[in-house]
């Protein structure tokens, strides 16, 4: 590092390991080629992540993150609870297209480090269902949503979705059809939910 770079952080190098990922890929990207990219020794690195595993997994947790952190608005927003629900499987769907379809060796990148970071998965599922129980909750809490127990539909929601923002499923999401029948299958879980 120059007398004149700014200086090393956490952020800069999940940024230098996205770029290096987007570049090389999960298989041939090293903790030496994030260095490189930075100016500095692979030991620099190891010292805000003392792993390559660290390394991958908070890199994953950045990207999952940016959806979360989108999805957090909505679900904190006043709305009626019926409009947040539409709107925040709308935004995951959006997110996730957005994501395959912007910039697809990134996201084949991501699937594949995702299949190695099951913890930060986990986590991240678990962030996207407490804000879809939130959601559900308010909506029984107003009158709007009938459910005996708002984190057991919050998950019957997620899973019923998942053909639009599983990963495996990515390939469908540009077909013919498939906003039609995403539309049309919210229409139906949100009719279910109301009183």
């Amino acid at each position: 590092m120059t007398p004149s770079s700014p200086p090393l952080t956490a952020e800069r190098i999940l940024e230098a390991t996205e770029e290096v990922l987007r570049r090389h890929g999960p298989a041939k990207a090293t903790v030496v080629d994030v260095a490189r990219a930075l100016g500095v020794s692979h030991g620099s690195v190891y010292r805000h992540f003392g792993t390559k595993t660290a390394l991958r997994e908070a890199v994953t947790k950045r990207w999952l993150d940016r959806t979360t952190d989108e999805l957090a608005v909505i679900t904190a927003a006043g709305a009626d609870p019926a409009t947040r629900l539409r709107d925040w499987l709308a935004t995951l769907f959006t997110a996730k297209r957005r994501k395959a379809g912007a910039d697809p060796e990134l996201f084949a990148t991501y699937r594949e480090l995702v299949t190695l970071s099951g913890d930060v998965v986990d986590a991240h599922l678990v962030e996207l269902t407490d804000q879809l129980t939130e959601i559900v909750r308010e909506g029984v809490a107003r009158g709007v949503f009938a459910s005996a127990d708002p984190a057991v539909t919050a998950t019957a929601l997620f899973q019923a979705t998942g053909r639009f923002h599983d990963p495996e499923y990515a390939a469908e999401w540009e077909k013919p059809g498939a906003q039609g029948d995403f539309d049309a299958l919210v229409d139906l879980l949100v009719r279910g939910l109301r009183v």
